[in-house]
């Protein structure tokens, strides 16, 4: 139940919890109203607690696309244009573009300006693509020149099919944090889906450069894990598979419905109290195996697309030009400017403007949704309270 907004309250087994933006808080029945709000001195308390307080923004968040291309050929990624006519693994994909040493040069400019303007002096990078490793120069380039820009940390999503031991020390040098891979579902089916443009599964591959890297480097990894029909019944299995293979400490796990965002990937995963127990018990097994899993959070605007003016973050593409997200990057029609002249003026873009939580609204019913949201919260925030986590 939303009470602001970005702040939840959520009914547990024997518990309510309060999740704010400043943490949560475990509530009883007499802290809310009949009609399901904070009472008046809970809400004092909560406040003087720091836990409705919003923490600062202290960095800028720039995501930069190395290359728009992909070697992998997944027919659910919203880069694709439309689906592989010829049922195979290359489904047309947003133009080519590859960042180039003059690019970055006027993407740090960019950024030095919006650091300014923000009052920010320290910079986080994400490295995104298509594969951004595709494109390892520009990936080792950005990050090096960046270091006099107010690098603080930066971070990758990739495929990781690339990744070498080498190029994992060299990209920790520069300050690479975290890196997020995905898995879409357990082995047979991850290799069914996740496939090579040029064929051939990719599990083992992941895998292997994840421990490999994880040897000589001190790097974090996130595993999202994708979750759809063809994915589902294989997920407890999957908990289990990469616990095994890797070291649970170094790794965060999340679990995420994928789904159609207009190029014709159906998910039939419905937001049903099935979905959510499983969401529910593979979070519990994560837990259990020594994986960390994100902590339920209150709705809060995206750093780098949530506000609408750019105003702490950007993501520019390898081109140069500006979006406003990282889904629209590379979309003809959704330039929100370029990195050498900035953002077009607000009558330009509001319409091209828009955040991650705005990719899936109109795909599924947003109550419905959002209450299965809320069960799975409820349910890790009443496990983490039983295990004496939280």
């Amino acid at each position: 139940m939303n009470v602001s907004s970005g702040e939840r309250i959520l009914k547990g087994a024997k518990n309510w919890w309060f999740v704010g933006p400043g943490g949560v808080a475990r509530l009883r029945a007499r802290h809310l109203t009949p009609g399901g709000a904070l009472q008046p001195g809970t809400e004092r308390r909560l406040r003087e607690s720091g836990l409705l307080t919003t923490a600062p923004v202290t960095a800028y968040s720039l995501t930069v696309l190395t290359s728009t291309d992909c070697n992998l050929g997944c027919g659910y990624c919203f880069q694709n244009t439309s689906q592989d006519t010829a049922g195979g693994s290359r489904p047309p994909r947003i133009a080519h573009a590859r960042l180039t040493p003059e690019t970055v040069t006027s993407i740090l400019r960019f950024t030095d300006r919006q650091m300014a303007a923000a009052g920010l002096d320290k910079l986080k990078i994400l490295l995104f693509g298509g594969e951004p490793l595709l494109n390892p120069r520009g990936c080792v380039e950005l990050l090096s020149r960046a270091v006099g820009h107010g690098l603080a940390s930066a971070s990758m999503i990739s495929n990781l099919t690339l990744l070498t031991p080498s190029l994992a020390r060299r990209l920790e040098e520069l300050r690479l944090k975290s890196v997020q891979v995905t898995f879409d579902g357990d082995r047979d089916d991850h290799d069914r889906i996740r496939v090579r443009r040029s064929h051939g599964g990719t599990f083992d591959t992941i895998v292997r450069n994840i421990a490999r890297a994880s040897e000589v480097t001190s790097i974090r990894w996130t595993l999202r894990v994708n979750v759809s029909h063809h994915t589902f019944r294989g997920v407890d299995a999957l908990v289990d598979r990469l616990a095994a293979a890797l070291d649970p400490s170094r790794c965060g796990i999340y679990f995420a419905q994928v789904g159609d965002v207009g190029i014709g990937y159906a998910n039939d995963l419905t937001p049903t109290g099935e979905l959510a127990a499983g969401f529910a018990r593979w979070q519990r097994s994560a837990l259990d195996h020594g994986f960390s899993v994100s902590r339920p959070r209150a709705h809060l605007p995206c750093a780098t697309c949530g506000y609408g003016d750019g105003r702490y973050g950007a993501v520019a593409n390898a081109d140069g030009t500006l979006s406003s997200c990282w889904e629209t990057a590379g979309k003809p029609g959704w330039e929100v400017g370029s990195v050498a002249e900035g953002y077009l003026p607000g009558a330009q873009t509001r319409e091209r403007w828009i955040s991650c939580a705005d990719l899936y609204r109109n795909q599924q019913d947003e109550r419905a949704l959002a209450a299965f949201r809320d069960a799975v919260d409820a349910a890790l925030l009443d496990h983490l309270d039983e295990t004496g986590r939280l």
